[in-house]
């Protein structure tokens, strides 16, 4: 394969679906990169002493969609290395233990796909318009996340 064959991709997909490490983590192989890295946020069983039942989210998909891009062509001006990029974020209901979000970076290298994916996690917490509401039980808490540019310019 020569390398203008595979050229650099990004991928992704919002989805109320079971999300799969395996698919994501395909999607991003290259044989032009000896590094593939990988961030999976699932969902715990707990918080602040609360017993968490599961997790559901919600996002204004069309604008999550393009927050996402931005923050792909984003790494890959900071890391010009980085071959794919692949981020899957699960919408509904996620169950305990289930992964809400799945970052994939490949690069011929491995401190540029670990940046990357650091980078891509952060920023997609505190930019992309996706909520997370937390069951517990009989009640339920809409979680802000404290990244967020939007949750902070109001205090």
């Amino acid at each position: 394969m020569e390398e203008s064959e595979d050229v650099p991709k990004d991928f992704i997909k919002l989805k109320s679906e079971k999300l799969s490490v395996d698919e994501v983590s395909e999607l991003v192989v290259s044989p032009y990169c000896g590094a593939v890295s990988l961030f999976i946020g699932t969902t715990r069983n707990n918080f602040e002493g609360k017993k968490v039942i599961h997790l559901e989210y919600e996002a204004y998909t069309s604008m999550a969609e393009t927050e996402i891009k931005k923050i792909c062509r984003d790494v890959r001006q900071k890391w010009p290395s980085v071959k794919h990029i692949a981020v899957h974020h699960r919408l509904g209901v996620v169950p305990i233990t289930e992964a809400s979000v799945i970052i994939a970076v490949s690069s011929p290298h491995r401190a540029e796909s670990l940046e990357a994916v650091m980078y891509c996690i952060n920023t997609l917490k505190a930019s992309v318009p996706i909520w997370k509401k937390e069951i517990y039980g009989d009640e339920y808490s809409w979680k802000e996340n404290k990244e967020c540019f939007w949750a902070n310019s109001e205090k």
